[in-house]
């Protein structure tokens, strides 16, 4: 545990205090339920390019990929090729169209309502379908931060993991109760820069430790040489198979399917702003994820193999270099992390309840106010069930995010992509799209073997492309509004 833990705690209550007040100021700009889902459509490129990716990359950034870099070598890193081809592809294929058709499908707010509006589906169904969707796996993702705060607080100041686990749950409900989106946004681009201050000095500070770059290979060359092999695991010796480096770029399919990033595009300021936002996201998570992978393997110079959760690694690093002042800074970019993506998940699945269920089932003529307080109140009570499964100590940050991220690529990503570029798509495909890839990440994951060793969510896409394309062509077409509509979307281009 890092010593003088006094120092490192008032950096963090300087930090928590500072967000907190952002939360308060961005409660007074909240007016309506626009405000508090999407900020009025106001973000410019800087926050909306680095809030995406702070709310993206979380505390498995900092936590799950250098502790798997630290097991596994640069075997690890075929994580990071698939998200880094999947964060550009997603500026570049999703972002402007997104944040148009949204618009013009009468100003929808959350991706249920999009699918809703952009289908004409009457019914609710896709709304409601894609919303329950939307709250079974934002458990298992809310509550990964979560265990990740767990994890922090309980190395750092030698907390009790429940009441670490309590305290940092308390802290993100705190500021996304009051501020809504732009909390969130504002919020999400100060903790996105400490994020990457942080993973990129640490593996700078710890090169030049050991003397220079070609030392530092040396040095892990000689702790084990399979660490710096590509396509062989150095926890296990074996090679790795054409199903793990699948599976690990597949992580890239996930992008098209987040409703926490999506969000961003629908809120940017202006379709132009896209390619600036695009040039900044994609610069941001390249050198977090370098820097992640350099982190796992460089600890093993200065902790031994036997480390019982690889996952802690960047923080017993910071213990081993910095001054516990400077520690404690750059330990609070661990929690920004956590906090970046936390808050940003329960704002989606609080707007699903409020605007997908609630105002779309039972109150259509409910006032701006009153949906805002049935955002903020399902924001206390999605918190409370992600806190109950973050009680688990034993819980791996890596493997609960690749679930809930499975699940919304699965189920949303294929539906997104077509919605926005095939205008035969209908309802019905969209529907079967959506029940398809949700059920078959579910019930895949469930399985293990031979084919079932393949990330679920590489299965899930294809089937939902599968069915959305057959679906649709096997029923009636769009009407002509419909059609006229994706055309003036197009033309928008």
């Amino acid at each position: 545990m890092i010593e003088n833990s006094l120092l490192i705690g008032i950096t963090f209550a300087v930090y928590l205090l500072l967000m907190l007040g952002i939360g308060v100021l961005a409660y007074k700009r909240t007016s309506d339920l626009s405000d508090y889902i999407l900020g009025g459509r106001s973000l410019g490129p800087w926050t909306s390019a680095i809030s995406a990716g702070a709310s993206d990359m979380s505390g498995w950034l900092l936590l799950g990929l250098p502790g798997a870099a630290y097991m596994s070598g640069l075997s690890a890193a075929w994580i990071g090729f698939g998200l880094l081809a999947g964060t550009w592809l997603n500026w570049l294929l999703v972002a402007r169209r997104l944040r148009i058709y949204s618009f013009v499908a009468s100003d929808s707010l959350t991706l249920p309502e999009y699918f809703e509006r952009r289908f004409r589906d009457n019914s609710h169904a896709i709304r409601v379908i894609s919303a329950i969707f939307i709250l079974v796996f934002f458990l298992f993702y809310t509550s990964s931060g979560l265990v990740a705060g767990g994890k922090l607080f309980n190395t750092v100041f030698g907390i009790d993991y429940f009441w670490a686990v309590t305290f940092g749950t308390i802290a993100i409900i705190s500021y996304t109760f009051f501020g809504g989106f732009l909390a969130v946004s504002w919020t999400d681009l100060i903790q996105g820069l400490m994020m990457a201050a942080a993973l990129v000095v640490v593996p700078i500070v710890a090169v030049f430790d050991m003397g220079g770059i070609s030392n530092s290979i040396a040095r892990i060359n000689a702790e084990n040489p399979l660490l710096l092999e590509w396509f062989r695991d150095a926890a296990t010796g074996d090679n790795l198979t054409w199903i793990a480096i699948v599976s690990s770029l597949a992580w890239g399919l996930g992008y098209f399917g987040q409703p926490h990033i999506l969000a961003r595009f629908s809120a940017i300021r202006s379709p132009d702003d896209v390619p600036t936002a695009r040039r900044i996201a994609v610069i941001w998570s390249m050198l977090g994820l370098v820097a992640a992978v350099c982190i796992g393997l460089l600890g093993l110079v200065y902790v031994p193999r036997d480390l019982a959760d690889g996952e802690k690694i960047f923080m017993i690093m910071v213990n081993f270099i910095f001054h516990p002042a400077v520690a404690g800074i750059l330990l609070a970019a661990i929690l920004a992390a956590v906090m970046s993506t936390a808050d940003s998940q329960l704002l989606v699945s609080s707007s699903a309840l409020a605007d997908d269920f609630y105002k779309a089932l039972f109150r259509k003529d409910a006032s701006q106010k009153e949906l805002m307080w049935v955002g903020r109140i399902s924001v206390l009570g999605i918190a409370l069930l992600a806190y109950l499964l973050a009680l688990n100590p034993d819980a791996s940050v890596l493997t609960l995010v690749s679930y809930a991220w499975a699940g919304f690529g699965a189920a949303f990503g294929p539906s997104l992509i077509l919605s926005l570029y095939w205008k035969r798509m209908n309802r019905w495909g969209a529907l079967a799209g959506i029940l398809v890839g949700g059920i078959t990440v579910l019930v895949w994951s469930e399985l293990s073997g031979g084919i079932f060793d393949l990330y679920e969510i590489v299965p899930g896409v294809i089937f939902s492309y599968i069915a959305i394309i057959v679906v649709s062509l096997m029923t009636k077409e769009p009407d002509e509004a419909i059609r006229k509509e994706f055309d003036s979307v197009v033309n928008q281009r």
